[in-house]
Formats: structure tokens, sequence, C-alpha cells
């Protein structure tokens, strides 16, 4: 069982210590920017179009707009603002009669990681470096001069697996503050008869976007406490070398976070030393269920990010393909 947030001894020695540990600098190569996501090889890729054996398809995205969970708890977030540019009622009224054409055109405006998206490796920094030892400065005020989203637009597709922590515990939702140890990984997996190998996409859904979306209230989804992955599980993600990690959460670890000394722990580790490039506030409930049914947690999953160039995160639509 999942254990609480408080129940960790997680300091900063301890957190560098693993940080050193997990540390794959160097390992593609010294002008790598696509870190873990190296591990998806050309088979991988036919193998996991194969999965694809019903026919079905799943979103797992967030539909963009107003009603987002950006609350203003985290940074200068906010939640999609639409606008019509050219409508309609344009149209009708004869505006758009001396170009010959009627039309309607619009615009959104967003923060890059306000919805369901990709956080890319150069989205988190450890000290002064930020993945594969880059400076962190070179993420200025022109944006990320190495590991933008942009460099690994055509690597977002391979083997999917859905880690339905929620529903392997027998509820509709982990508690806040909830910590999902390596054995709570390792136990969903055997539970569901499927195991998770090297270069696939893991998905891991605690119940919480599915909890906030049937009681049509966001609370502190977007920055306050929230069930998520332990710090321990750094190790896991290392030492089962797969390509990305995605959650139904607004930052995939645990909050109220395991120690004082840092924020956001995890992603010291995670992005800027492993190099695992993370995706955040999936909807996971309808494919959930879909494998619940068939007692099938693996898919052909393709989630390729808006190649933004320099953007340290990316808005997405991942899908999920059975």
């Amino acid at each position: 069982m999942p254990r609480h947030y408080s129940d960790s001894n997680l300091n900063m020695k301890i957190l560098r210590e693993t940080a050193e540990r997990c540390k794959n600098w160097g390992r593609w190569g010294p002008d790598d920017e696509a870190g873990t996501l190296n591990f998806v090889t050309p088979e991988d890729l036919i193998n996991a179009g194969k999965l694809i054996r019903k026919g079905k398809a799943f979103s797992l995205a967030l539909n963009f707009d107003n009603r987002g969970p950006q609350a203003g708890l985290w940074g200068n977030r906010f939640n999609p603002i639409h606008t019509m540019l050219a409508t309609g009622t344009d149209a009708i009224a004869g505006n758009q009669d001396e170009g010959g054409l009627r039309y309607a055109d619009d615009m959104v405006s967003l923060p890059l990681q306000c919805g369901t998206q990709w956080d890319a490796l150069g989205h988190i920094f450890y000290d002064d470096k930020m993945w594969n030892g880059y400076d962190a400065a070179l993420v200025d005020s022109n944006g990320a001069q190495k590991n933008g989203i942009e460099k690994v637009k055509d690597k977002m597709a391979g083997r999917g697996v859905l880690l339905d922590m929620a529903r392997h515990l027998g509820i509709d939702a982990l508690d806040d503050g909830m910590a999902i140890t390596n054995e709570d990984l390792d136990a969903c997996a055997e539970a569901q008869g499927v195991k998770v190998r090297r270069g696939d996409f893991v998905l891991v859904r605690t119940g919480m976007m599915d909890k906030c979306l049937r009681e049509e209230d966001w609370g502190g989804y977007a920055g306050g406490d929230a069930p998520g992955l332990a710090f321990e599980t750094a190790d896991w993600i290392h030492q089962k070398e797969i390509a990305a990690i995605c959650c139904d959460t607004w930052g995939c670890e645990v909050r109220p976070n395991e120690t004082t000394e840092a924020s956001q722990p995890w992603h010291w580790v995670v992005i800027p030393m492993i190099g695992i490039t993370m995706g955040e506030i999936f909807i996971m409930g309808e494919l959930a269920a879909d494998c619940a049914e068939d007692k099938v947690y693996e898919f052909f999953f393709c989630a390729p990010p808006l190649p933004v160039t320099k953007a340290v995160g990316s808005p997405l639509n991942p899908m999920a393909f059975k």
C-alpha cells in the first residue's frame, strides 16, 4: 500500500546520492538532447504498432479551455484564452465580402504547461546544470538553446503500459499525500500481468484526474497536495530504462513533497539527471476501464509535442491505440 509522504526519511544528502547514482550524462554522447527516449529502437516501434488489435483509440488529453485546472497555485500559469479573430457574424454582416471569402479564424494564448503536457529536458535544473551537463544559462530569454522540446518531435511513440494504481488498490483515487513506491509499481504490474520493459512509455493512474472531473472541482489539483510517485521511484525509472513517465496528476510526484529541504525533489533527479521526459495532467479513465475489461494493459502510444522551437514544455493530445 502506498505510504504517506511524511513516512519518508528523504533529505538533501539522499537526494544528491540518488542523483549521482542515476546520472545518465554522456550515456548517448556529449551532444545528446533526447535522454531516455534513446531507449526506443526501430524494432520497438515496429512491435508497438503490432499492439493495435481492436482498432480502438483513446485520447488522454484534457480539453484546452478556460475551464482547465489552473487556479494560480503555481507560478504564472493560467488556463488557455481562446480568442476569435474572424467569425460567422462578420461574414453575415458582409465585412469579408471584399476579399471574396467568408471564414472564421481564431487564436489561443496559453502557458505551454497549463494542461496535458510534456516537460522538456530543459525544464528543470540540477544546481546550475540541465540534462547532459549543459549549462542552465543556455535557457535564456530567447528560450532553450539546448534540450528544447522540438528536439524530440519525432521520438514520442512506442509501447505504452498503463499501471492503474487506483484500480489495483480497489479505490476510486489515491488520497493526497500518498506516495507510490517501487514495490507498489511492481505489484501493480504483476497483478495486471504486464511487464515493464526497456523503452516503454509508462502511464501511472492515481485516479485524481477522474475524481476532479467527476466532482467538477479542481481544488488544489494544479499545485496543491496530491498522490504521486515516491522519490525512491527515481531508482526504479533508472533501472527499468523506460522512455518516459506520465501521470494523471499535475506533477507526477507526491505532494506534499517528502522533504522540506528541496521543492519537487523527484523532479531534481528524473529530468536533469536521468534525462526522462515527463507527461503530466493526462486523462486515463476511459483507457483504464478498457484495460480492466480486456485485461490488456499494453498499447501503441503516440504523443508528439508541438515543436515549439526552444520551448521547455509542450501541450499535446496523447493517444493510446489498442
